[in-house]
């Protein structure tokens, strides 16, 4: 079958959306998105429900003239005052939103919406740069005045017209600091919680983001990954996230870690936001959110897993009870018409000796050159030194080791670390492109996450996890949606492809998705075992 654009294929499942996914009886009832509404009395009604209302019913909505962005940004910004206290996901909220909201307004009254993101509440991770805002990296170290300009993806989502809500907390320096780091940490922005058990970790460096969407703070948001920091928090939240092949999204005005394997992704509650918002990022979405002709069959029939093959790579390691969720829900991608067929990639432990030692010298490199641009600690031997001497870097846990063991990494003109990163990445493709060619599969899938620890800062993480590491190695796309539940705690399934398959993996996604239903709103429990919800926050079922 002939290949689609990226751009086709994103209108198409605007149009299936459109088509297909109006709200329902309990979408049309709720106007603040969670059960029982926050506290401070009952928002104005705005006939959606924020859990599960998609960007192309929004629009619908803006078009017709019964919603608009300053009623959806304001219901945005009242959830982040009454439920944000209780997950601390989101560090600031822009002072500019409710103006940047006024003016799509304008742009759709006058029939000049610039597209599906113009008028959406938009989250970014604050290691993503804002002209008028912080971008810390979690960081008291760059805390001070804001960068010069905005990144690169910044400008992409002002171009689509998206709402800058604000910034979500991370962990700190993209857990690129300590051996031994608490996920969901930094000193800027305390502890993120996990919002189904908040008890539990959020995982990876994009915490603050899965967490907001999972708790419906914004609409999209966007993450970054090195390797799992997109989807292992988007998995162990429950939601959507899509790690897109290296150099889709510019990583111009992003805090980096590696060149080599750094990207910007979308996060959302689903699959069309996800991939609606890949678009804006990478500057090639549909001109405007409207339903096409000529529709592609397997976006409309329920029967969009026939046919497909699947490669079920299990990792056992990650416990009895995740194994026998993927065995569920392999049995439901059969039961859909896909073929699933168990596979295991080669060369992970080889794979998993050469990333590490090139992450350090890569990380040197790159920070050195982004500090080089802001106000503060020039490069890495002073910010080892600010972090020294400054005691708030060290209430969560002390350690800086990464920071010091890539300081004395060898240079990445050397060329022992240029033959480490030459194998590191053949050995990455050739572990999914062999699997994928031996058994002719369209994507190869695997549990995303465990289910979630407790938070814990002096034991830190229990994250090895090894399912992100050959997309993330390779530059390959992978994607990440729920699966189902441990006790209260999501798990998802993470579907990787091959390089630039960025769109047949967010249709096969879509389909995937549709077939679990597998997402539900969180309970904010305070702890497994326990029945009600914390204090002062609304049970959202």
């Amino acid at each position: 079958m002939r290949k689609r654009s990226a751009a086709a294929l994103i209108t198409a499942l605007v149009a299936v959306s459109l088509c297909t996914g109006a709200p329902g009886p309990r979408a049309e009832a709720a106007g603040s998105g969670a059960g029982t509404p926050p506290p401070g009395g009952r928002p104005p009604q705005l006939g959606v429900d924020l859990d599960t209302v998609t960007i192309p019913q929004l629009q619908a909505r803006m078009a017709d003239g019964s919603l608009t962005s300053s009623a959806l940004t304001t219901a945005y910004l009242r959830r982040i005052r009454t439920v944000d206290p209780e997950i601390n996901a989101v560090l600031r909220t822009d002072p500019t939103a409710l103006r940047q909201a006024a003016a799509s307004d304008a742009r759709h009254r006058g029939g000049a919406a610039r597209g599906p993101l113009d008028g959406i509440p938009v989250l970014l991770k604050d290691n993503v740069n804002t002209r008028d805002m912080p971008t810390t990296a979690g960081s008291l170290a760059l805390a001070g005045s804001p960068p010069d300009a905005d990144a690169a993806l910044v400008a992409r989502l002002r171009e689509a017209g998206a709402v800058i809500l604000g910034k979500t907390n991370l962990s700190e320096w993209a857990n690129f600091r300590a051996e031994k780091p608490t996920s969901g940490w930094s000193a800027v922005g305390g502890q993120t919680h996990n919002p189904y058990v908040l008890d539990r970790n959020p995982c990876g460096s994009s915490s603050g983001s899965a967490a907001a969407l999972a708790a419906s703070l914004a609409q999209v948001a966007i993450g970054t990954e090195t390797d799992g920091s997109i989807v292992c928090p988007a998995g162990m939240n429950g939601v959507v996230g899509h790690k897109p092949s290296l150099g889709l999204v510019s990583q111009a005005g992003v805090v980096p870690i590696s060149a080599e394997q750094d990207t910007a992704g979308p996060m959302a509650r689903n699959v069309i936001d996800t991939a609606l918002t890949l678009s804006a990022l990478s500057g090639r979405g549909p001109s405007r959110p409207g339903a096409p002709r000529g529709l592609p069959d397997e976006l409309t029939r329920s029967t969009g897993l026939r046919g497909k093959r699947i490669g079920l790579w299990r990792l056992p390691s990650l416990g009895a009870e995740v194994d026998a969720l993927i065995t569920r829900t392999a049995e439901k991608l059969r039961k859909a018409g896909a073929e699933v067929a168990e596979v295991t990639p080669p060369y992970q432990q080889r794979l998993a000796a050469l990333e590490f030692p090139a992450l350090l010298s890569e990380f040197h490199r790159d920070i050195d050159a982004y500090l080089g641009t802001r106000d503060g600690p020039r490069n890495l031997a002073e910010l080892i030194e600010f972090h020294r001497t400054h005691p708030a870097e060290r209430t969560c846990f002390a350690g800086q080791e990464l920071f010091e063991r890539a300081l004395a990494a060898p240079s990445t003109t050397d060329p022992e670390y240029r033959a480490r990163r030459a194998e590191l990445t053949d050995l990455a493709r050739r572990s999914l492109d062999e699997t994928l060619a031996a058994h002719r599969l369209d994507a190869i899938a695997s549990p995303t996450n465990p289910p979630a620890w407790t938070t814990n800062c002096a034991r830190g993480d229990n994250d090895v996890i090894p399912s992100s590491t050959p997309a993330a190695v390779a530059g390959y796309p992978s994607l990440s949606v729920p699966a189902g539940f441990v006790d209260e705690l999501p798990v998802g399934l993470l579907l990787m492809a091959g390089d630039r398959k960025d769109a047949e993996l967010l249709s096969l996604g879509a389909a995937v998705e549709h077939r679990l239903d597998a997402w539900r709103a969180p309970r904010y429990l305070p702890s497994l075992g326990a029945d009600t919800p914390a204090a002062g926050v609304g049970a959202t079922r």
